[in-house]
């Protein structure tokens, strides 16, 4: 942003003295008083600030017990003899 501030210029009249026929004569240089011109600038600075922020995690297991039956089989095989008594009984 630029300002103007300090325009601070004096008029001043200088008259030009002539010689003989409406020329002017020649005189040293004038030096005007000084036009001081004021600006106002504004400059941005980014300031990186660091911001730590932690995060702790608790994993919790949960077990949940199941059952489940699991059933199982088994066969045995007996043999019962009935004897009706010996060959001779058929002789």
């Amino acid at each position: 942003m630029f300002r103007g501030c300090c325009n601070n210029r004096q008029m001043m009249d200088y008259g030009m003295p002539f010689q003989g026929q409406g020329q002017p004569m020649m005189e040293q240089q004038v030096v005007e008083p000084t036009i001081t011109k004021c600006e106002e600038k504004e400059f941005y600075h980014e300031v990186p600030h660091v911001c730590p922020i932690h995060t702790h995690v608790i994993n919790r297991h949960i077990y949940k017990h199941t059952y489940t039956p699991q059933y199982t089989c088994s066969e045995e095989n007996q043999v019962c003899n009935i004897d009706c008594g010996k060959c001779s009984n058929y002789l």
